[in-house]
């Protein structure tokens, strides 16, 4: 019987990440995600609940979430669940379910801009993709990134029906946040 376990969440750290490297050296980054969750009751009152989520990404992954996120940034993770058993000091089983990070997507709250290391001059969003990861530390992740805006996909080939090609979509430029300094007037 074929098994699926895959994760997707969008929220905001509730810390920052804390980037440490096991006795091999391989990196492993610890996240705590925050997600809220509202709605409206049957009295009309709004409501909210909100789901605390611990989570760990290994290897590069890691490094690039610590290097750009800090506590109330918010983020999109793909992973898969893991569930972490222990015996306490007084010999107690206890258990914790956590998100393996494999992929992420840094979100930026003002829709354009410095948003919380997005990198790159086309004001993108980079996303890691660790594909299918077995172990701790496993294969190193693969960078993706969307076409710098303005560009186009290379011309596909047209059929010979006299059609006239569609326009190009114009690029919409990113919202850049106004300094009230350089306001005109």
């Amino acid at each position: 019987m074929p098994n699926l376990n895959r994760v997707m969440l969008m929220g905001n750290l509730t810390r920052d990440p804390e980037l440490r490297y096991t006795t091999n050296n391989n990196s492993v980054c610890q996240l705590g995600l925050a997600i809220n969750h509202r709605w409206k009751d049957a009295n009309g009152e709004q409501k909210e609940e909100v789901t605390f989520i611990d989570c760990e990404a290994w290897g590069r992954t890691g490094e690039v979430l610590n290097q750009y996120l800090k506590k109330g940034k918010p983020v999109y993770l793909e992973g898969r669940l893991k569930l972490d058993q222990w015996q306490d000091k007084e010999g107690n089983n206890r258990s914790k379910l956590k998100v393996v990070v494999e992929g992420f997507q840094f979100i930026d709250p003002k829709g354009g801009g410095d948003g919380g290391g997005q990198g790159g001059s086309d004001g993108g969003e980079r996303t890691v993709d660790r594909g299918d990861q077995r172990g701790a530390g496993g294969n190193q992740g693969s960078y993706n990134r969307p076409p710098a805006q303005g560009s186009r996909p290379p011309q596909q080939q047209r059929s010979n029906n006299n059609a006239p090609a569609p326009a190009p979509a114009q690029a919409m430029e990113p919202h850049q946040p106004v300094d009230e300094e350089n306001i005109p007037f």
